[in-house]
């Protein structure tokens, strides 16, 4: 007979190596959120909060998405940089204002490992930071434009060129992982042809074009 502890034990040895990292904030927008990267790229996205700082009500918000192979292998190259997050990455020097509670975890069939701090002062844990703070921004743009699309055509210009504008600064990461609203806008003619045509430079620009 097999025991529950057996079972538990065999699940974790067969998970595929999973980076995460989850981030709380409140009163910011979204107030947190957790990504899942897992070693196939598969990944997943939950945020809680205000779509946004000028709505009312709060709202959950889950999507599944496959990172590019680029950013896979960046990802599981700096945890491994890191020693797969084992260890205190805080900044410890002295009293920093708070920017949101961050914490990055590793599992695979050998580890399950999570760090948590403010700031630090680890380079590479700054790099991974970076990453995913990137990648909630695009996928809340991603969220936000559906909803716009769909409820507020007059707020979507307005979204779309803080996009834009956003992803020109380099404060975006893996725009493809929202091309399906990206799509939409750029071939929708009841939409501004200069939003569409902010659509289309996005999706130019991680090497698609609209209307495929």
């Amino acid at each position: 007979m097999c025991s529950v502890a057996a079972v538990g034990q065999a699940e974790f040895a067969t998970k595929a190596p999973t980076v995460t990292f989850d981030f709380s904030f409140p009163g910011s927008v979204p107030e947190s959120y957790s990504i899942k990267v897992s070693e196939t790229g598969e990944s997943t996205y939950e945020s809680t909060g205000k779509i946004a700082m000028d709505s009312e009500a709060q709202s959950d918000f889950s999507y599944e998405f496959s990172v590019s192979d680029a950013a896979r292998k960046k990802v599981f190259d700096l945890a491994r940089r890191a020693n797969f997050f084992d260890g205190d990455f805080d900044y410890k020097k002295g009293k920093l204002a708070s920017t949101g509670e961050k914490t990055l975890g590793y599992v695979d069939a050998e580890r399950n490992n999570r760090t948590t701090y403010n700031y630090s002062s680890n380079q590479v844990v700054q790099q991974l930071t970076q990453f995913f703070q990137g990648l909630s921004a695009t996928l809340e743009f991603g969220r936000r434009l559906q909803y716009c699309h769909r409820y507020q055509r007059l707020a979507l210009e307005a979204e779309m060129k803080r996009m834009e504008e956003m992803n020109k600064g380099n404060g975006l990461e893996e725009i493809q992982a929202v091309s399906d609203i990206l799509q939409k806008i750029a071939t929708d003619q009841t939409v501004l042809n200069v939003t569409r045509v902010r659509a289309q430079r996005l999706l130019a620009g991680a090497g698609l074009r609209a209307g495929n």
